[in-house]
């Protein structure tokens, strides 16, 4: 078995020659203690040919934990074969990854992808001059056009030798000396790591070694007149820069690519903003309203509203199944885990659209929009990463939060970018604004970007206070060619989005479907009741009154809201099971809804959504925050902080909003407008590090 691992830099290109290498032949799930995805499979035209795809990353300088998966990786089980894959419009930028490469000793092949837009813009690279500098095959590829993918196998299963480059003879004479005092250090790779410092490379010696290798590199900085790590650095793009002046050719001098003209207009300092809200409205309306809607309608009204259940009470009367064993079936399972994966249509369409994004390169240029609003209340762009990711799922955006170098800019990340709309939280939105504003296109986008306001206005009021005040971390980071998206690529990442939907709907939330059966069927003493004097009816009863200013204070709402934090999904799935038990309706989401609104006006319901969508998140990303704080109040913080702004807001909504349609003054509206004022004062406020750096500038003036 030959083993192939792909390597390179975000946007390269790098999974979506994956996807056409393996196709689907591969299996997804994550390297071991840690969330980030593992990806392999084999080659579909010779299954003897393992691949592996690797995490993307700029280097192998163990910043964040997609670089510490793949160093570990190229240490610990090293591949027998290398596939580089280097963004041709890039070149500097790969190559720097390409050199470390080099110092492992592993056999490389270097994929030089989207030649052709490379070809567009103008410029063109000499494959035969990069192969004889770095003495590596070098082959051109396309995976947009799937041109070259089956060569660069070829290739990598021909007998390969590599060899590092040299640097400046006095860092060499380092190295080399380095090697005689540290034997274990078996690869060019492990010597530089140990000159430049790097803590897990150190964790080896012993004192003696470490005195050695100090008067080693205090004599190279000495002599090189640098830091032990700008010499590294500076030295690989040195010869970065030979290269690349000798193998590029640049024949578009002075003038604008698409890319840079497209920039031009998306990231402007006024139409950035007013774009993305436009893209992102479009986005949600299409998924949510237009193109999902007539699929989920049909599921929810035909597939699962008449023909399942049907079908299934036929055969159970056939069989003469028990009549508690059938309710349990419909009333139950079917009921609640029917009505979520209703919304699937919605959900799949919703990731299609995002992934089209995505790999066209314009969500890197969001977060370079957001930086600058960011940045002017006191937060940093790298928070943005983790919300965007959070966009799928909230425990890897939480886990992202890692590459945020100050803990207190991480520690606010992980208390608010959970407001962010998972894909947990779409059926629910899509249960509201079908139910309850079906001719209105504003409410599913609204969810949106209530949750990136709340965001920013929180974490204006955190950066506010003592623990939280100080100057923001620098953001940088590259933005990406644009390019046509890899259709098969998108439709993967959509159908795998709503592929792990259905498997949260067949596992979690069918366990807790059945328990929500029981609790709504039977009293304390085990007896069947009616729903309305069920242990769950009276358990909410107590607890409904803490939601009744929110405009929802009734049992079935508060039971489903408390059910979200297991999972997000099984909110509406709570409700269909709740409002369908006892009721002479099909479970359907057309019956549903006019249950639904019923029992709630638009207002109440509208609020029930906000709520929902800002409070703490599910047990799992409660889990994560727990895991990245490191200790139990600071997530409990966390927790009571979101559950602290979804009460507030849904507050606000309910009472302005009813103050306003009914015309009607009273003490709850007075409040309302208190936590209003309240809350405008946490962020208008002049924050801690201000006022002491005005304190200490007037002390010093007397």
């Amino acid at each position: 078995m030959t083993k192939i691992a792909l390597i390179g830099n975000p946007n390269s290109g790098k999974t979506s020659i994956f996807n056409i290498l393996t196709g689907s032949n591969q299996q997804v799930g994550n390297w071991p203690g840690v969330t980030v995805e593992c990806k392999t499979g084999h080659y579909k035209k010779d299954k003897t040919i393992a691949i592996q795809d690797l995490p993307g990353t700029y280097s192998l300088s163990p910043y964040t934990l997609e670089e510490q998966v793949t160093r570990n990786y190229l240490r610990e089980t090293p591949p027998d074969i290398l596939l580089n894959i280097i963004d041709a419009t890039n070149l500097e930028r790969s190559l720097y990854l390409t050199l470390q490469l080099m110092e492992f000793n592993i056999p490389i092949v270097i994929a030089l992808n989207m030649s052709d837009l490379l070809e567009y813009q103008g410029r063109k690279i000499d494959k035969e001059k990069l192969s004889y500098m770095l003495g590596l095959p070098v082959v051109p590829t396309s995976a947009l056009k799937n041109r070259g993918l089956d060569e660069v196998i070829r290739v990598a299963c021909q007998p390969l030798e590599v060899h590092p480059l040299d640097y400046d003879h006095r860092l060499e004479s380092a190295l080399a000396e380095i090697g005689q005092i540290c034997p274990h250090a078996r690869t060019r790779f492990e010597q530089i790591k140990l000159f430049e410092g790097d803590a897990l490379a150190l964790e080896s010696l012993n004192d003696a070694q470490r005195k050695e290798l100090n008067d080693i590199v205090a004599i190279t900085e000495k002599i090189m007149g640098d830091d032990q790590e700008a010499i590294i650095v500076n030295e690989r793009y040195d010869l970065i820069g030979q290269i690349v002046d000798l193998v590029v050719t640049n024949n578009s001098k002075g003038r604008l690519n698409l890319t840079d003209k497209i920039d031009s207009i998306v990231t402007n300092k006024w139409l950035g903003l007013p774009i993305f809200i436009f893209v992102m409205w479009l986005v949600y309306f299409l998924a949510i309203q237009v193109i999902g809607t007539p699929a989920s309608d049909w599921l929810n009204d035909n597939f699962f509203g008449s023909f399942l259940p049907n079908t299934l009470r036929q055969m159970m009367d056939y069989w003469a199944i028990v009549p508690w064993v059938q309710s349990l079936l419909l009333d139950g399972v079917l009921a609640g885990i029917g009505a979520i994966l209703g919304f699937v249509p919605q959900i799949f369409i919703l990731f299609l659209l995002l992934g089209f994004l995505e790999d066209s390169g314009y969500m890197a240029r969001v977060a370079f929009v957001m930086d600058r609003i960011f940045r002017r209340f006191g937060l940093s762009g790298k928070s943005f990463i983790p919300m965007l990711i959070s966009s799928g799922c909230g425990v890897p955006g939480i886990m992202a939060t890692r590459t945020i170098e100050q803990e207190r800019d991480r520690k606010i990340t992980i208390m608010v970018t959970t407001f962010m709309p998972c894909s947990a939280k779409l059926p629910i939105i899509a249960l509201v604004s079908g139910a309850f504003f079906h001719s209105t296109s504003w409410v599913a986008p609204s969810a949106y970007f209530l949750g990136m306001a709340m965001i920013i206005l929180s974490g204006i009021i955190l950066k506010k206070t003592k623990m939280f005040a100080g100057d923001t971390s620098a953001f940088i980071m590259e933005l990406p060619t644009y390019h046509l998206p890899h259709f098969p690529t998108v439709l993967k990442y959509a159908f795998d989005r709503g592929l792990s939907f259905i498997k949260r709907a067949g596992t979690i939330i069918f366990a807790l479907n059945v328990c929500l059966w029981f609790l709504s069927n039977y009293s304390f003493t085990l007896e069947q009741v009616d729903p309305g004097q069920s242990i769950l009816a009276t358990l909410g009863g107590y607890l409904s009154i803490v939601f009744a200013p929110l405009g929802f204070g009734e049992w079935k709402a508060t039971v489903a809201t408390l059910t979200g934090l297991i999972a997000k999904e099984t909110i509406v799935g709570t409700m269909s099971q709740l409002y369908a038990q006892g009721a002479d309706i099909e479970n359907n989401g057309r019956a549903i809804w006019t249950t639904l609104q019923g029992s709630y006006t638009p207002l109440a319901a509208y609020s029930l959504l906000v709520f929902n969508l800002l409070c703490a998140p599910c047990i799992a990303a409660i889990s994560a925050i727990y895991k990245e704080m490191g200790d139990v109040k600071w997530t409990l913080r966390a927790v009571g902080f979101q559950t602290a702004i979804a009460y507030s807001m849904s507050f606000i909504i309910y009472q302005v909003g009813l103050s306003v349609l009914e015309k009607n003054f009273n003490i709850s509206t007075l409040s309302a407008l208190l936590l209003m004022s309240f809350g405008s004062y946490l962020i208008f406020r002049k924050s801690k590090i201000t006022l002491n750096k005005e304190e200490h500038s007037l002390e010093l003036s007397e």
